[in-house]
């Protein structure tokens, strides 16, 4: 995926790295995967620290001390990791004042788990392509108080539209394929341009020669705004 600079700064500048609370930055994540951009450049483009975790295979317990004796504060973990450590021990997570979450759908008893081992940390539902530059859309999940998971609102600079098989919005409600625009869409798939004419569409809902992303996620908008992830289209 050919992500730009551009994509890349926008990702960094959004407010939510702002908020106080990405101070001190966890990195674990190989280089090449897309969630390094949030590991590395937000934390450096507002003034904070990024504590690397040491080299080698991915430890939980490794990665549990390096949490407690660099004093991170915030930190990315894929669905999978997150669900592991919660299941050790959640409290291990209790130093933190920021986790995100993301990748794959998450189970709520995971997510009330944590919050119950860890009362003074914030735990976000994040989602996002590489195709959008890491992340899109995210929730607080404290703010959720009727049991469900949805995925939030679009970040900064990031617009969100579910639409139909001929690209009209759909009420809400309604099932459709979440399409994503803004300052993160990538400008396609590096020597695949057939395939970027497929996935990246001209945005019918944006300024003229806007873009938008074709995610193949089935989606629905909440009459409160938020979105909740549904499945893939494709299922």
């Amino acid at each position: 995926v050919a992500v730009t600079h551009g994509n890349v700064a926008s990702l960094a500048a959004d407010r939510q790295w702002r908020n106080g609370r990405h101070t001190r930055v966890l990195m674990h994540s190989p280089i090449a995967f897309d969630a390094s951009t949030y590991e590395l450049w937000a934390p450096l483009l507002t003034g904070g620290h990024v504590v690397v975790a040491p080299p080698g295979d991915l430890d939980p317990d490794v990665l549990v001390r390096t949490l407690r004796e660099h004093d991170v504060t915030a930190a990315f973990f894929t669905t999978a990791l997150f669900n592991l450590l919660v299941e050790r021990d959640a409290a291990t997570l209790s130093g933190l004042r920021e986790v995100l979450s993301g990748g794959e759908a998450h189970a709520p008893h995971v997510f009330a788990q944590a919050r119950a081992a860890c009362p003074d940390t914030v735990f976000y539902n994040i989602y996002g392509p590489t195709e959008t530059t890491t992340f899109a859309l995210l929730q607080n999940i404290g703010e959720v108080t009727d049991g469900s998971l949805p995925i939030g609102l679009p970040m900064d600079d990031t617009r969100a539209y579910v639409l139909d098989e001929r690209l009209r919005l759909v009420p809400v409600g309604v099932p459709g394929e979440l399409y994503l625009s803004g300052a993160g869409v990538a400008r396609g798939y590096l020597g695949q341009p057939e395939l970027t004419a497929q996935r990246f569409l001209p945005c019918p809902y944006g300024a003229p020669g806007e873009r938008m992303y074709r995610t193949g996620d089935l989606v629905r908008r909440r009459a409160d705004g938020l979105i909740e992830y549904l499945g893939r289209t494709d299922d």
